[in-house]
């Protein structure tokens, strides 16, 4: 893998000379203040404006700024006309388009495509602020706005739908979203090396058709230029030994929109092939036609080393949100205000979650001295602080400093998982460096408590018991989330998560830690219901393990099939692949999609629910186990209805006595009775 550029050894914009921004302009009011006649990037984003390292705009506009650019904000503008995206004039290098934090679909609708009413991005949490395909809307009405102004499409809901992709919500293969948006460039994943480039470039007046040299981007050509060697996807680990010859010039071909579009075994091979060649270190660029034009994506982004990560981390944010909404509420700022982020990435590769296809799966790492500084910085300057930093984590809460041991190794290695089916034997899973991040973080003047409230890894946290201890005896408040997902083989294996044996050895170890600090704290495990792989029976076998652990789940977490992951190619697909996809030799999996059956699965989750009840009872019958149904302990549900839930069949009775179960409330808070 090539070096990269530092990210900020590039010569500063002319515009360097007008300084920093207390906070990036929202209004013509503030750009003359700050002697600005116009915005040379202006970014439009789902969110609101919160001036912070946690939100993806803050980030890019700061980083953006520290090239020397004057970067403008339009946050949540009114898409209804293209009035509002003239707010700050025309910007004279491109807009930057986003929908904001999450995918605005997964924003608006519930994995039962039900609207939400609200939104934790938004002033007051309030919903309805952003159009659904925030970014195709968006970018519309900056095309009507400014015709010939370059539009660049980044943030998650770009990176996850960058090559044709199923839609869960319309429930049809749709372009990738550089297509329908009509944008000139798309980047994908963490963005930061592509954005600085490309705005370089543009301001030079270099075409975009000249950018693919550029990694981590996505941009449309009328052909595959002269001299590139064209791989076929039709099976692509048969062709990885050949093309890997010639990995500088090769570029594969997934299979053609057209093709995914009706062809669900084509769409399962573009899915596997997309995920084969996610590592910088050996992944080629990728070409699927659409239409008459070729969409050609460059390799992944080679991730941002240590100072460069801290570098982002301490550019002038206000750590705000912007002064324009006064005294309102934002849930998501509420929420991370006072935590710390220390790294980036995920090499779980879980097959439902998107972190690792937008992240990565090599870890991005801030120092221990810039870590430290930000807990500084909060415990000085961030209104309302009472000592407790909320989360010193990123996307799982112990990764930090984790990697292969070798560059080499990591550098060739095409799997999707480091941890699955086992933990790879070339991963050092040393949690030393988190565990003195942790004794210093606490150390600090002033700082009272440091939680941990990002998610454990715990098939790592295993393998450091004085880690376990050391989480449990500092870093705990009463009850610590963690996710085995499922109990049986079947959907656990098309998920890639471990066995339950290991979350039951984690919790040991866990509770034993707990007994030797004198704390009573809980575990508060999630789960997935209708996971592709999963059948009715997992679903029974589930419900009798959290009932035998004395564990009673308020809240449950549907399985979503968000764009461009493999759970989701084997939701719609009826394929699996996290294997070979082989005309008419492909593994097929047991997808759950109807209502009913997403509601069942739902149902056994929440065994304990009368409302529940008619449900799983009709269901047990039909599934030859009525010998679950009864009064006894050893029973999944009674026979009998308290009055006023379900479908009673006539005079109620009061619920029994209950039996020491743990209740997890829609707070997160373990209740014992």
């Amino acid at each position: 893998m090539e070096p990269a550029r530092n990210l900020f050894s590039h010569r500063k914009y002319w515009a360097h000379r007008f300084g920093t921004a207390p906070f990036l302009p929202m209004t013509r009011a503030e750009m003359n203040e700050l002697g600005w006649d116009s915005c040379d990037i202006i970014l439009v984003t789902g969110d609101a404006y919160i001036d912070h390292p946690s939100f993806g705009m803050a980030v890019i506009g700061r980083l953006l700024e520290s090239q020397g650019f004057r970067v403008g904000i339009l946050a949540q503008p009114d898409w209804h006309s293209a009035d509002p995206f003239k707010a700050l004039g025309k910007p004279n290098i491109f807009f930057g388009v986003t929908g904001g934090n999450m995918d605005s679909m997964v924003n608006r609708y519930t994995a039962d495509r039900r609207l939400r009413h609200n939104d934790s991005y938004t002033p007051n949490n309030e919903g309805g602020k952003r159009p659904d395909r925030a970014v195709i809307v968006y970018a519309q009405r900056c095309r009507e706005a400014y015709k010939d102004v370059p539009i660049v499409l980044g943030g998650i809901e770009s990176s996850l739908r960058r090559i044709a992709h199923y839609d869960y919500w319309s429930d049809k293969v749709r372009r990738s979203i550089l297509v329908d948006a009509k944008g000139d460039i798309l980047l994908y994943g963490n963005a930061e090396r592509a954005v600085v480039e490309v705005a370089h470039r543009l301001a030079r007046k270099v075409p975009v058709g000249e950018m693919d040299d550029i990694r981590g981007i996505a941009i449309m050509k009328d052909r595959v230029p002269e001299g590139w060697v064209e791989a076929p996807a039709n099976d692509i680990d048969d062709a990885d030994e050949g093309a890997r010859m010639t990995m500088g010039n090769t570029v594969i071909r997934l299979p053609a929109f057209e093709q995914v579009e009706k062809d669900p075994e084509a769409y399962a091979r573009a899915s596997r092939v997309l995920h084969r060649e996610s590592n910088p270190g050996n992944a080629r660029a990728l070409v699927q036609r659409h239409g008459d034009r070729e969409l050609w994506v460059t390799p992944p982004p080679i991730p941002l080393e240590t100072p460069e990560m801290d570098g982002v981390y301490e550019l002038h944010y206000a750590r705000a949100p912007h002064p324009s909404y006064g005294d309102a509420k934002i849930p998501a700022w509420d929420m991370i205000r006072f935590s710390v982020t220390i790294m980036r990435g995920c090499f779980g590769g879980c097959s439902f979650c998107s972190i690792t296809e937008h992240e990565g799966r090599i870890i991005q790492n801030r120092s221990e001295g810039s870590i430290l500084k930000e807990i500084e910085t909060i415990r000085d300057k961030t209104a309302g602080f009472t000592g407790i930093i909320s989360d010193i984590g990123g996307p799982t809460a112990n990764m930090y400093r984790i990697a292969c041991k070798d560059k080499r190794t990591e550098e060739l290695c095409r799997k999707p998982s480091c941890v699955f089916p086992d933990i790879c034997p070339n991963l050092n899973t040393s949690h030393e460096s988190l565990i003195q991040l942790y004794r210093k973080s606490r150390a600090i003047p002033g700082i009272k408590k440091v939680m941990v409230a990002s998610g454990v890894r715990y098939d790592l946290a295993v393998k450091s018991p004085t880690y376990i201890k050391e989480l449990v005896a500092h870093h705990v408040g009463g009850y610590l989330k963690i996710a085995p997902e499922h109990t049986e083989e079947g959907p656990l294996s098309k998920m890639m998560k471990p066995g339950i044996g290991t979350y039951d050895k984690f919790k040991e170890l866990f509770d034993k830690a707990a007994r030797e600090a004198k704390k009573e704290y809980f575990l508060i495990p999630y789960f997935i219901a209708a996971h592709p792989g999963t059948t009715d029976e997992d679903m029974m076998n589930l419900a009798l393990w959290l009932k035998r652990n004395k564990y009673r789940a308020d809240q449950v977490q549907t399985f979503l099939p968000s764009p461009m992951a493999l759970a989701t190619a084997m939701y719609h697909s009826g394929f699996s692949p996290l294997r070979p996809i082989r005309r008419g030799a492909s593994e097929q999996v047991e997808t759950v999609k109807g209502l009913k059956q997403r509601r069942l699965h739902k149902a056994f989750l929440r065994y304990h629910d009368p409302e529940n009840w008619p449900l799983l009872r009709e269901a047990l019958k039909r599934m030859g186990r009525a010998d679950l149904i009864g009064n006894g302990k050893h029973h999944l549900v009674p026979t009998w209805q308290p009055a006023g839930t379900g479908q009673t069949g006539g005079e109620g009775k009061r619920l029994g006595r209950k039996h020491g179960h743990q209740v997890f409330t829609t707070k997160g808070v373990a209740k014992k009775f």
